[in-house]
């Protein structure tokens, strides 16, 4: 009987282990990836559903609607990650859902985009408030983004998808 009851919780209890969230501000390996944690990904499908566990059998918390849409991933299990988005929303979705491509989102109405990372520097285009960019290189308080072909720097205050600047791919 207890080996039986063992044999029920134990893979729980270990699920429950591996599951932990980082907490904001520690820093970290993945126990199934070993890559940091927390880290930032994208969206790869249309749509994805945001479980309350990492399972097919766990309960659909949140549905993402939205292609690139970057989100942090704060946990991992089996091949599941935990993330959420830049409200918090989220849960645990299946890694086939997700892309290493690193994307931001515009958080600032009428982002310029400037020629170099520089305040004074030429304005090449201007970004609203909710758009999603493809980052590029980083330099300490600007990024490199594109949308939809036109380059240019943004304020990293401005976007939201980026902790480290120096770290950027």
């Amino acid at each position: 009987m207890i080996r039986a009851l063992l044999a029920a919780c134990l893979p729980a209890f270990l699920a429950t282990l591996a599951a932990v969230p980082v907490r904001a501000g520690e820093e970290g390996r993945g126990p199934v990836t070993n890559l940091p944690m927390p880290r930032f990904v994208s969206l790869k499908a249309d749509e994805a559903n945001a479980r309350r566990g990492p399972g097919t059998d766990h309960r659909i918390d949140w549905v993402f609607r939205r292609r690139d849409m970057p989100l942090r991933v704060i946990g991992e299990y089996s091949h599941w990650r935990r993330v959420a988005d830049r409200d918090g929303a989220g849960g645990w979705v299946h890694y086939t859902l997700l892309s290493g491509v690193r994307t931001v989102l515009v958080e600032e109405d009428l982002t310029p985009l400037r020629a170099r990372p520089e305040p004074g520097a030429p304005i090449n285009a201007y970004a609203e408030a909710g758009v999603i960019a493809r980052l590029g290189e980083c330099v300490p308080g600007w990024c490199r983004i594109s949308v939809d072909g036109t380059k240019g720097w943004a304020e990293a205050a401005a976007i939201w998808g980026e902790d480290e600047p120096a770290q950027a791919d």
